[in-house]
């Protein structure tokens, strides 16, 4: 019923990641890892968890993370058998010994009325062997809202924490942003469809952290921006109705300084916004706009 995939490609964490796997008190799921054409072989790792965990490996001829990471996590769905509930856990990520316990414990209180379930979570620096607080949730919270306050610093968000209905990726997949960098904000937009995010706070999930993960690494952002104003256009073009009058606002503001901080905005872009600050209209801020408009056109 839960396939748990792990799309492989570093050892340093591996181990620790595995063991919280075989640690679980409950064992009614089954791993699956891709190995990404990784140059760090796993297999004598591997070796001494047969007997203590479920699992398939399968190691592919070519990197593919390196180019695009959603279709790696995707190849390694396909090595899937027919579980209906999907987790695809980063390789130096750990969940606590009740996570898969508590999924069951809980699975009738959500069964039909959500198509993702997520956990809390703890933030884990390897490098200075440090602990965040806990992130928790509200029992259930539609994605729109999951999603702002993470953009306001209120929350944190990382795919390993979320399960997911193959029913539902299979209708969409995982869209191919740079880096993978938000396909995983993208993805619970569009998986939730419609039905609120489920949240299991009595279990946690602790993403790890470090010079070598892609939220640790700082040689990357611009393909980060990148990707960030892709998602952003996306979340306007076809997401924005889920978002209140006063998300959509913040989201517009956002959308406009991430591009001014490589460059100035096209007339289409400026066209863009003012389109969507009158669907979202409140004076204050469309008269800002206005005036930052039009010193665009003098400057011109």
């Amino acid at each position: 019923m839960l396939a748990i995939i792990i799309p492989y490609f570093k050892l340093t964490f591996f181990e620790e990641t595995l063991q919280s796997l075989a640690n679980q008190t409950d064992k009614r799921f089954k791993v699956y890892i891709g190995d990404d054409a990784s140059p760090e072989n796993p297999l004598e790792l591997l070796e001494r968890c047969k007997g203590k965990l479920d699992f398939v490996y399968h190691r592919f001829g070519e990197n593919l993370g390196g180019t695009s990471l959603t279709q790696q996590w995707e190849r390694c769905i396909e090595i899937t058998a027919d579980e209906e509930w999907l987790m695809i856990l980063g390789d130096d990520d750990v969940l606590g010994e009740n996570v898969v316990e508590e999924f069951f414990k809980q699975y009738n209180t959500f069964e039909n009325k959500t198509n993702i379930v997520r956990f809390a979570t703890v933030s884990h620096d390897y490098k200075k062997s440090q602990t965040s607080k806990v992130f928790t949730h509200p029992n259930w919270e539609m994605a729109a809202d999951s999603y702002f306050r993470r953009l306001i610093e209120l929350t944190r968000s990382s795919l390993s924490e979320y399960v997911f209905k193959r029913s539902i990726y299979a209708e969409y997949k995982f869209y191919n942003y740079p880096l993978g960098w938000h396909s995983d904000d993208w993805a619970w937009l569009e998986f939730s469809n419609g039905k609120p995010i489920f949240t299991i706070n009595k279990s946690i999930v602790s993403i790890g952290f470090s010079e070598i993960s892609l939220s640790g690494m700082d040689n990357n952002n611009e393909l980060k921006n990148e990707a960030s104003l892709k998602f952003y256009s996306n979340i306007f073009k076809k997401k924005l109705s889920l978002f209140s009058k006063e998300q959509s606002l913040e989201l517009l503001m956002r959308y406009e300084i991430l591009i001014k901080k490589n460059r100035s905005l096209t007339v289409e872009e400026w066209k863009l916004l003012m389109h969507k600050y009158s669907l979202n209209f409140k004076l204050v801020p469309f008269m800002k706009l206005i005036r930052r408009v039009l010193f665009f056109i003098v400057k011109k």
